[in-house]
């Protein structure tokens, strides 16, 4: 192995570390928490160090988003994979996204309601949030509808998706009844 692909292989390491040690934070604490002096702390290296990877938290917060996107896309295509017919694999993927938001509440904030200087619905999204985009739509496509564009579909679903997550973590919603609405979701959004 040569000096520039250990120095390489380190310094992926310091990010994935970075990046951990601030998801672990922001889930324990919040992301008021993360902070680059509190992550230079923890991961026992100084301040410059992180600069060195991330200009600062909203990078940071971006970074937790990509990799957020990617694990999220992998539980829809993992759940609507085990799912049999295009209703079914409908539900696995409202279960699976629901669950995730629910699993990874600071992740999900990283991805959806906070500034990570990401592009969303334009040419120069990065590519994991467009892939996680994409599971969505290769799993929702088949019950749009007739004259329904399947994008327009996901887009809405996605959005009532959201917006269940969001509500019932913010316990607007009562919890007993979450997966009743999700099945209200998923029947009444899927009658073609």
């Amino acid at each position: 192995m040569s000096v520039q692909e250990r120095k390489e292989r380190e310094r992926a390491g310091r990010e994935r570390l970075i990046l951990a040690t601030a998801r672990e934070l922001a889930e324990q604490q919040g992301w008021d928490a993360v902070t680059t002096r509190r992550l230079a702390e923890r991961i026992e290296y100084s301040q410059p160090v992180l600069y060195s990877h991330f200009r600062g938290k909203r990078e940071i917060i971006g970074a937790v988003a990509l990799e957020g996107a990617a694990e999220m896309a992998a539980e829809l295509r993992a759940a609507a994979s085990a799912a049999d017919g295009p209703r079914a694999r409908a539900a696995a993927v409202a279960r699976a996204y629901v669950g995730f938001a629910e699993r990874n509440p600071a992740v999900y904030d990283a991805m959806f309601q906070l500034d990570g200087g990401l592009a969303f619905a334009r040419e120069d999204t990065p590519e994991p949030l467009k892939d996680a985009f994409a599971a969505l739509l290769e799993n929702l496509g088949d019950v749009a509808g007739d004259g329904v564009a399947p994008e327009l579909f996901t887009e809405v679903f996605w959005a009532a998706l959201h917006g269940l997550a969001t509500l019932t973590r913010a316990g607007r919603l009562p919890p007993p009844e979450a997966d009743r609405r999700l099945q209200l979701l998923v029947h009444r959004l899927t009658l073609s």
